[in-house]
């Protein structure tokens, strides 16, 4: 069996190492974790490598929202909105745990981007090509029904609202659950390895990478039959690596979410409103908080470090102050914050970056070097088929080796085998119950069921094998049982890891991450032998996160 597990770090490398891949995916976001599974699903010999945590880049700084792209409409996107409408549902299905139906309303006021005629017509569309089920289906209220639904919008000029189902998702524990799903189908998969060059044979052919351990210092040579090249905003950083960064390039935009308390921003339903600049904002309850989003700015910085400024921040706030006058939110008010890059294709005729398509393309070099860009989190099933599609026609012509079709559309994601969404409701109940036998108190055993699925009685058998451990580290015995699975099972290695992308914690919930930060970097230093040094800059890298969260740059 494939190892997942921190504690096997260095097998999962030999293992890399010392086997012959058919395929190599460099990066670990949903893209990359979509591409191996697909590859592996069809047979193929598939490792991934990804040189930060798997996520850590946009999957993990989205709108975490699973959506058929309805402004896409506005732009023509017919084909993309037909395509990742229908996807929604397949990704529901697949891990109902992760990904939850949400209605959204979206109200229109006098002056609106978007009018009762425009919404209805839109919606019906919308509808209609994402194959939307009958019940999930757009429903047209009047004023007094938007505000009897959603008190806080603002009352004047109000013309109506549509009302339309989309999936709200957690961005990286979906990324998460596609990689364990890859990794327990046979791919061998390792975070903080980065590849620092590409191996050529005689004929110029990319045949490996040379990937340097992030944390270890190490060097392994991997080789490949096919690699490709799936790193989102680094697309464009590995294909200069192989010196084939020619033709279209990557226009990279920043969004920024920021986060509530419920007591602050009571929000009851998800809205979808304009601004008076006309760009289209979400706001979304979310575990006893409220999120709003998103800017869209073009980005010149740091790549892996893209933060809030003032000018983002202020946005927002006028944006939330323009729908939701009643509230008189401040920048004291806000609890957390997220900033995320979308890897979007450069477009030479785009007055503004929300205008830039969000369609993916594939670019093959020289080198035969495959690089997937571009697209969006709810596309990433047909993004990786696509990719594996191009692999498997290569290896016909050039081998005359025959794959299978891709066969991942009615395969359950780690954590999903719940009996399907209309299961989930009744495996979660029993879940529940188990919790509560075990000694959990009902809210815990509702999240950790809500969060992790059908795994769910792997983290209720640490609970009730490790409390005296947990009680020995100071750790509260739910959160340990969430940090040793996290390890084990998810390939957690450092504090941001954990808080970040396997719990979310950062974002919605950062009381507790302050709350538990110091004994989980504590247990961590001693299970992994951290030296001084190493602990002190693991603490310091949360520590940034956790400041940056609330504090924007100017």
């Amino acid at each position: 069996m494939t190892e997942f597990s921190s504690y096997k770090r260095a097998d999962i490398f030999n293992q890399l190492e010392n086997n012959s891949l058919d395929v190599l995916v460099i990066g670990g976001g949903i893209t990359g974790a979509g591409i191996s599974l697909d590859a592996v699903r069809r047979g193929m010999k598939t490792g991934l490598i990804e040189m930060q945590d798997f996520a850590a880049g946009t999957s993990s700084r989205s709108t975490k929202l699973v959506h058929g792209g309805l402004r896409y409409l506005q732009q023509f996107e017919v084909k993309m909105v037909a395509e990742v409408g229908k996807e929604r549902a397949i990704v529901y299905e697949n891990g109902p745990h992760v990904t939850t139906p949400e209605w959204m309303l979206l109200p229109f006021h006098k002056g609106s981007t978007l009018g009762p005629l425009t919404s209805n017509i839109g919606l019906r569309v919308y509808d209609f090509l994402a194959g939307v089920k009958k019940s999930e289906r757009r429903i047209m209220f009047k004023p007094e029904e938007v505000l009897k639904r959603e008190p806080l919008i603002k009352s004047k000029d109000l013309r109506g609202g549509g009302y339309y189902v989309e999936y709200k998702t957690d961005d990286a524990r979906l990324t998460i659950e596609v990689m364990k799903k890859a990794v327990e189908q046979g791919v061998h998969a390792v975070n903080y390895a980065k590849a620092v060059e590409f191996i050529y044979d005689n004929t110029n052919k990319a045949i490996g990478v040379v990937v340097e351990d992030q944390i270890s210092g190490e060097s392994h040579k991997i080789y490949a039959d096919k690699i490709i090249n799936a790193g989102g905003p680094w697309v464009d950083e590995v294909r200069e690596l192989d010196g084939s960064k020619k033709g279209k390039s990557l226009h990279l935009t920043k969004g920024v979410h920021l986060v509530f308390s419920n007591d602050v921003f009571p929000l009851q339903q998800a809205i979808y409103f304009d601004t008076p600049d006309g760009r289209m904002i979400f706001a979304i309850p979310r575990e006893g908080k409220t999120y709003v989003g998103t800017t869209d700015t073009t980005y010149e910085g740091d790549i892996a470090h893209p933060v809030m400024k003032e000018a983002d921040r202020d946005y927002l706030l006028k944006a939330i102050d323009y729908m939701f006058p009643s509230l008189n939110i401040s920048a004291d008010d806000i609890e957390s914050s997220w900033a995320g890059l979308r890897p979007l294709i450069a477009e030479e005729n785009a007055s503004s970056p929300s205008e830039i398509s969000r369609k993916d393309e594939i670019f093959i070099s020289d080198s035969g070097l495959i690089s997937m860009a571009g697209g969006k989190l709810t596309g990433y099933r047909k993004m990786a088929e696509q990719a594996v599609d191009t692999i498997v026609k290569q290896l016909k012509e050039e081998k005359g080796i025959l794959y299978t079709k891709s066969n991942t559309k009615h395969l359950p994601i780690s954590g999903g085998d719940v009996g399907g969404s209309e299961g989930f409701e009744k495996f979660k109940k029993q879940k529940i119950e188990k919790g509560i036998g075990l000694g959990l108190k009902e809210t815990d055993a509702a999240q950790l069921v809500s969060k992790y699925g059908s795994n769910v009685d792997d983290l209720y058998e640490i609970f009730q094998n490790k409390k005296e451990e947990a009680n020995t580290e100071n750790i509260d015995p739910v959160v340990f049982a969430q940090l040793k699975y996290a390890i084990e099972y998810e390939l957690a290695y450092k504090p941001v890891d954990f808080f970040v992308r396997r719990t979310g914690a950062l974002f919605f919930n950062i009381h507790w991450v302050e709350k538990h930060q110091e004994n989980v970097i504590n247990y961590l230093a001693k299970t992994f032998g951290w030296k001084a040094a190493q602990k002190e800059s693991y603490a310091a890298e949360l520590k940034q996160l956790l400041h940056e969260a609330v504090t924007p740059e100017k």
